[in-house]
């Protein structure tokens, strides 16, 4: 028997989303007392951050190979 894996289309671009999480994470923890749950928050944020900058990079047009011609 397969397991059929759940598929979504998606709406809002994966940047779009990093960002999104990335904001949600920065005000959630702007509402906590400063502690163990607000540096995870924070660290997330952060993390979300790097990885849609990273994610902008490596889409960026001067990392494509060049087409052989």
């Amino acid at each position: 028997m397969t397991t059929r894996r759940n598929r979504r289309k998606q709406t809002v671009s994966f940047d779009q989303r990093l960002r999104e999480a990335a904001t949600a994470a920065r005000e959630a923890a702007r509402r906590l007392p400063a502690g163990q749950e607000r540096d995870a928050l924070m660290k997330k944020a952060r993390q979300a951050e790097t990885a849609a900058t990273i994610n902008e990079l490596l889409s960026s047009p001067t990392l494509r190979p060049s087409s052989p011609g």
